[in-house]
């Protein structure tokens, strides 16, 4: 039965969704509870999460492994009664358990690669848990269909391997019903995830494209949950991943897990920039870990090549057979020089590109001929359509023809194997090659060249065994640059593939190289292979969780939004809403109060156009300033000409320009001058390298104000603009570091000011200035949006304990929007701002005026 949450979700995928529990009547699958509690509780559809504030007592932690396919193999009985299980051995999901500790129990949840009548399910579902710790979710075939075969193969797959649907005939148009397909697959998985979870001791590890909105789904039941997701597919550049109608609700879905994974710093890159661009959201690099802020949550972020499995390798290395396989492929192919190819019947694994570069050596370098054969080994395909057709055909009649062409008795340059073939079988050829070559056009990982590495080195113990030496190990590797692990094999060849005549020198100088520089090559190859196994991986990714969720249970959670908007809010413990009927309360109780605002985005919203404070402001401003009890003090970045102009009106309000730059009491008083300098000789250093950026920068401007320079960016391209704005940073640090002046990054901007201009020595100047005259505030409120005005937040927190204060005050820093800060409240936006300044209004006229003696006014009133 569909959860309310789920519905929301559909809602959003499509406006009707069709409901899925067409087999009702089935019981399912019992949960599997390591802590005392009620079933019945884990079914609440309400938004808050389950998991409660205090840490379990369990010790035991537990790794629930969430993939499209189980790491089973199963077939039905000779007798046809009933079904017989076993492990995937090859499945990289089984393979990942080596890295996990030892006492860590595993369970694994995902679909099945054989088909069960609904009648069997449920036995089968229980033998798996019983029997492997495995959960299947037997996806109804309409919805496995479209799931998989359609929003998977037809639209994900293409579109992350860099292919666009041109035309509803090549890769297919985007087509929502498989997108709710898709959606509904994952809830389905969501599900039985569900039904086995301890939210509070287990970790979930997700893995790939074909489950990237399950995080939202179990996000949106357990707020605390630790879990990560691994991409094992390319991540494509923004330019081609915001054609995806759906670009930013996978997007957010894959923000609810705590960390993201991918093979190479490039696929890292590109999901990164795609949330600079379509989400607003920049990362930042600390210690060595990559990190992205969202709603007050860290996002991982984690860059890792998978690697092989040494073990099972070996140990078919080590079988008596295998010896046999390679002697007979060692006769088959004597006095020849091989090549091999290994790639999955794919469009992107340019097999057609590798047999065309073997004909190019073959033609280019007539000395091969005779000699070089390319073994290419094609597995079967796990998809269709008509453009695989027509790279199968493309295939068969160029290896038709060459073999037609450079052919003699005996000798045939191309074999071509089209039918699945062992891993002993793949392992023996691997022995026997004198080069693998990989011209895959767009590739996540692919292990072939590192499965190569290992069975050419052999087995470890085998010299010891024969009692004979082993002679020197070699291996050559022609790899396409569009792999994920050509990155990490620095001693391969590198090709780009579409050239044709490129790679065929590549194959050349491969087969050619002397056999001492191969034995180089394979040793470094070799040491990093063996040493970034699969569970090298699997136990760094681990480690990573841990870190990336080590802060779970202290911080306060809440989940907000609907349907994909839906995120989790996790904050400081100590930080909380602002209650406007709280702050009412004490503001009608104190007698002596200071009132700190901001500008832009805290009265005035960040991206508004017209900047001219509305009559409600200036009204609220007026009657708050007219209350003799208070001193408010507008501090703000923005020039004093436009504030005073703007605010005009307000006779009595203090105003702090350009950071503090400039400060005034009242209206009809002096402006003070607060920088140390007043040489403003490094403008005509600054200026030059502003505008040379801005040039350069489309989009992008330079604000001249009294004491200071801001080039903003806000307009240009974010990733550029970022990109250029840390340049910039940089360069102006260097050819000011002999100047009285502080460089500063804020939001779409780099500021050159004076030292010692911040908002923090506004907010002590206001404060000491009425100490000074034996009047301590008993109310402090300061509000802000920025960075600049946690350094008033700063201010404030330690004011107390400067004695700037009493030790009674009540102090209110409040930060606009939920968002990690120095101070301890927040508003979401500049609406309930300005809702709270109009509840302290309202106080003032309701409160009878105290003495004038007692007041903050009074001792101000003389200054200068």
């Amino acid at each position: 039965m569909l959860s309310r949450s789920y519905t929301n979700l559909v809602d959003l995928a499509s406006g009707n969704f069709p409901a899925m529990g067409g087999r009702g009547g089935r019981k399912r699958l019992a949960r599997v509870m390591t802590v005392p509690g009620i079933v019945s509780e884990l079914d609440d559809d309400q938004a808050n999460s389950v998991s409660s504030d205090v840490q379990s007592s369990v010790s035991q932690e537990r790794m629930i492994i969430v993939g499209n396919q189980l790491p089973l193999k199963g077939r039905r009985r000779p007798d046809g009664k009933g079904w017989s299980f076993s492990w995937d051995d090859e499945s990289l999901l089984l393979q990942l358990k080596d890295g996990f500790p030892e006492d860590m129990e595993v369970i694994y949840v995902g679909s099945l690669r054989v088909d069960v009548d609904p009648a069997d399910q449920d036995d089968v579902s229980q033998t798996l848990l019983e029997r492997f710790k495995c959960v299947p979710a037997f996806l109804p075939p309409e919805i496995a269909s479209r799931y998989y075969n359609g929003f998977c193969k037809q639209q994900l797959w293409p579109l992350f391997h860099y292919m666009l649907p041109f035309s509803a005939e090549h890769s297919g148009r985007f087509d929502r019903s498989l997108w709710e397909a898709y959606v509904s697959a994952n809830n389905y998985f969501s599900q039985k995830v569900i039904e086995v979870i301890n939210p509070e001791d287990d970790y979930v590890w997700i893995h790939d494209y074909h489950l990237m909105v399950l995080p939202t789904f179990l996000r949106r039941r357990f707020n605390r949950l630790r879990m990560g997701f691994f991409l094992h597919s390319p991540f494509p550049s923004s330019e081609i991943y915001r054609t995806l109608p759906v670009r930013e609700e996978i997007l957010k879905a894959l923000l609810n897990a705590d960390l993201i994974g991918f093979h190479t710093f490039d696929y890292a890159r590109h999901f990164l920039s795609c949330c600079s661009r379509m989400l607003g959201l920049e990362y930042q690099s600390k210690r060595g870990y990559i990190g992205l802020e969202y709603y007050g949550r860290t996002v991982g972020i984690k860059i890792m090549p998978v690697g092989v499995h040494m073990g099972q390798i070996e140990s078919v290395l080590s079988l008596a057979d295998n010896q046999w396989r390679v002697d007979e492929l060692k006769r088959q192919f004597e006095g020849k020089t091989v090549l091999l190819g290994v790639d999955d019947m794919d469009v992107f694994k340019g097999i057609n590109l590798k047999i065309l570069a073997m004909e190019q050596m073959l033609k280019v370098h007539s000395s091969w001929r005779g000699t070089a054969v390319l073994v290419q080994i094609a597995n079967p395909a796990r998809g269709g359509g008509r453009d695989l057709e027509e790279i199968q055909r493309e295939i068969q009649q160029s290896c038709k023809r060459i073999n037609e062409t450079f052919g003699q008795p005996g000798y045939e340059p191309l074999v071509y194997i089209d039918h699945p073939v062992s891993i002993a079988e793949r392992i023996a050829f691997y022995m026997i090659a004198e080069c693998v070559v990989v011209t895959a056009v767009r590739d996540g990982m692919n292990l072939t060249p590192y499965e190569y590495i290992v069975c050419r080195q052999g087995r470890t113990d085998a010299s010891s065994e024969s009692g004979s030496s082993v002679g020197p190990r070699k291996s050559m590797l022609v790899v396409s640059e569009f792999i994920g692990c050509s990155p990490s094999l620095s001693g391969a060849i590198r090709v780009n593939p579409w050239n044709i005549e490129a790679t065929a020198e590549a194959m050349n100088e491969a087969i050619s190289m002397s056999e001492t520089e191969k034995q180089l090559r394979h040793e470094k190859h070799y040491k990093y292979v063996s040493t970034h196994d699969v569970s090298y991986w699997s136990r760094s990714f681990i480690l990573d969780m841990e870190r990336t969720c080590k802060d779970h249970f202290r911080r306060r959670c809440w989940g907000i939004g609907l349907s994909f908007g839906f995120r989790v809010v996790a904050l400081d413990p100590n930080f909380r809403k602002l209650s406007i009927d709280a702050i009412a309360s004490t503001y009608k109780r104190t007698k002596s109060r200071v009132i700190m605002l901001d500008y832009d985005g805290t009265v005035m919203p960040q991206f508004a156009i017209n900047k001219t404070p509305s009559a409600e402001v200036i009204s609220i401003i007026n009657t708050i300033c007219d209350d003799k009890r208070n001193i408010v003090f507008l501090v703000s970045g923005r020039g004093r000409d436009s504030l005073s102009k703007w605010f005009s009106p307000c006779e009595k309000l203090g105003i702090a320009a350009e950071h503090g730059y400039f400060i005034r009491w009242g209206r009809d008083q002096e402006w003070e001058l607060c920088g140390q300098s007043t040489d403003f000789g490094w403008t005509q250093i600054a200026e030059p390298v502003m505008k040379q950026y801005t040039e350069a920068t489309d989009g992008s401007s330079i604000e001249m104000k009294e004491s200071a320079l801001v080039w903003h960016h806000q307009d240009a391209d974010p990733g550029f603009g970022s990109c250029q704005a840390k340049e910039m940073l940089d360069h102006l640090e260097s050819v000011l570091a002999n100047e009285p002046v502080a460089v500063k990054s804020g939001q779409f901007i780099v500021e050159v000011k004076p030292q010692g201009v911040s908002k923090g020595i506004v907010a002590e100047k206001i404060l000491s200035s009425i100490a000074e005259k034996g009047v301590r505030a008993d109310f402090v409120l300061c509000i802000g949006d920025d960075r600049s005005d946690e350094d008033m937040f700063e201010c404030i927190g330690s004011a107390v304990n400067r004695k700037l204060v009493s030790s009674n005050t009540a102090v209110f820093a409040c930060t606009v929007g939920q968002k990690p800060s120095k101070a301890k409240y927040y508003l979401d936006d500049t609406t309930e701002v300005v809702t709270m300044l109009g509840a302290l209004a309202e106080a003032s006229d309701e409160s009878p005026l105290s003495s004038p003696s007692s007041s903050p006014r009074a001792v101000t009133a003389t200054s200068p």
